[in-house]
């Protein structure tokens, strides 16, 4: 898989098993069959949307390319010179370089020049596209003109799972006392609960103990006393 030099570490566990569906399966099923050419997905940050572009990189293997946006504006757009060529481009955090544009040029350049080469696009925005500040008026028309997905967020019952499978991974067992405990003391957004879980996890290898409540109670505190 092909991506900018940016030390951006593309994830292992970034696979469509391992990803809660909840409310998404008709967007799960459209990246999986990679019938549409150009899918733009949207929605909050933790929701997943990078988490899908990378395990639909992965179905394909080497012939895609992921391209986290939000990283990459902080070289020349030139950079995305070539990326045409490849089997499947994953375009990350589009957003953040709405309003520029240099930047919205390249990707209308890079754009049609996918559409050429019948290369597959997927974009990724925390907005949908229509609702992007877009300056530039060729390229505010094609970001819309692909099939567009809103990603919904877990529910409780789907963060719930998200823990348990984070937890599996990791051979770490959750009692039910557990994951309510977590749930009911930290923050409720997946990206935080896993963040918290992979922090607890490190902290019970080093302290050779399981993750009980009561060394959650305890492990959190300490978190909550060492400075950033």
């Amino acid at each position: 898989m092909r991506q900018l030099p940016l030390g951006v570490k593309l994830r292992d566990e970034a696979t469509f098993e391992n990803f809660v569906v909840g409310r998404n399966a008709e967007l799960i099923a459209a990246l999986a069959d990679g019938h549409a050419p150009v899918v733009w997905l949207w929605g909050p940050s933790g929701s997943g949307k990078t988490h899908l572009l990378q395990a639909t990189c992965a179905v394909v293997g080497g012939a895609a390319a992921y391209l986290p946006l939000g990283e990459g504006a902080l070289l020349p757009p030139q950079a995305l010179a070539g990326y045409e060529t490849s089997g499947l481009l994953c375009l990350d955090d589009a957003d953040s370089v709405a309003g520029d544009l240099t930047w919205e040029a390249a990707l209308f350049e890079l754009y049609n020049a996918c559409a050429d080469l019948h290369t597959r696009v997927i974009f990724a925005s925390r907005s949908a596209p229509r609702a992007l500040g877009w300056a530039l008026a060729d390229w505010r028309s094609r970001a819309s003109a692909g099939v567009v997905y809103q990603l919904y967020e877990l529910d409780e019952a789907g963060r719930v799972e998200a823990l348990r499978r984070r937890a599996a991974r990791r051979g770490i067992e959750l009692p039910v006392e557990t994951v309510e405990y977590l749930m009911k003391r930290t923050a409720r957004d997946l990206r935080s609960l896993l963040a918290v879980l992979d922090a607890l996890d490190d902290a019970s290898l080093a302290a050779q103990r399981r993750l009980t409540v009561p060394f959650i109670r305890s492990a959190l505190e300490k978190f909550a006393d060492t400075p950033p």
